[in-house]
């Protein structure tokens, strides 16, 4: 499936159990001796009665990811169209928390897109702070559930040279997304290097984060449009309740089966 380009392998762990995610994410992920993604999401039971179903997301390195605010899109309609929820509204338990997914449906109950409460965002002053700062960019650091590294600019290319060593900067022990944003007329367009998975077409997570920063820095309203390489995703960040939500479209690719233990 994919949200706007930005494409994963998902996998219903109610019907199949797996073992080794990270592994198969990299071997599966490989976009010429693999499927191809830009990683592996396991659908699967939620642990916690407050949740419906839970998510687990592990990038195209093998590295395991926070959140994915274009994975719960997909899940939510793949939950709904393959009968599993019955129900518009979806209460999703990530590794960063429990997000609740909004369907919105066509005439013919198929989910056309999906809101997601993406929650509170949060900005981190180390980063500020840290010695190593003075050889950044000048950016924002936000966390939508996972770190995001948003740098304004007139040049979103850019981020295709920058984005690596961005990403391993020593002021982001933990690695980092990178957003190259730039305000436009018709919204804000961006390019993003995700953390473990590099260029992606788009990243729920960080239109969120670019979102957030136009509005922290007054570029922008508590409304965005955020333009990405696979497609546009609309951004709300709420002033009575301080959340973000993310509203965008969700697609199915294709089906099929893969032996486990094939290279």
């Amino acid at each position: 499936m994919h949200g706007a380009g930005n494409d994963y392998i998902y996998i219903n762990t109610l019907l199949y159990n797996i073992d080794g995610p990270s592994e198969l994410a990299r071997l599966w992920s490989d976009r010429h001796k693999g499927i191809g993604s830009d990683g592996l999401v396991l659908i699967g039971r939620s642990p916690i009665p407050e949740a419906d179903f839970s998510m687990r997301i592990f990038n195209a390195d093998g590295s395991e990811a926070m959140m994915c605010g274009n994975a719960c899109r997909c899940i939510g309609k793949y939950l709904y169209e393959k009968g599993l929820a019955d129900k518009t509204e979806i209460r999703l338990l990530s590794p960063s928390g429990l997000k609740v997914l909004m369907l919105k449906l066509t005439s013919t109950s198929i989910v056309e897109n999906v809101t997601v409460d993406m929650g509170e965002p949060v900005f981190d002053n180390e980063v500020q702070f840290s010695p190593t700062k003075k050889t950044l960019p000048e950016g924002i650091f936000v966390s939508m559930g996972n770190p995001h590294y948003v740098i304004f600019t007139d040049d979103v290319d850019a981020v295709n040279d920058k984005g690596r060593e961005l990403e391993y900067h020593p002021a982001f022990p933990e690695r980092v997304n990178i957003e190259f944003a730039e305000m436009r007329p018709d919204g804000i367009r961006v390019r993003v290097w995700e953390r473990g998975s590099g260029i992606t077409m788009a990243c729920g997570t960080g239109a969120c984060a670019v979102a957030v920063a136009a509005t922290k820095t007054g570029r922008g309203g508590r409304t965005n449009r955020i333009i990405m390489d696979g497609g546009t995703l609309e951004v709300e960040w709420r002033e009575q309740d301080n959340h973000v939500y993310l509203t965008g479209p969700a697609e199915f690719v294709y089906e099929g089966e893969i032996e486990i233990n094939s290279k």
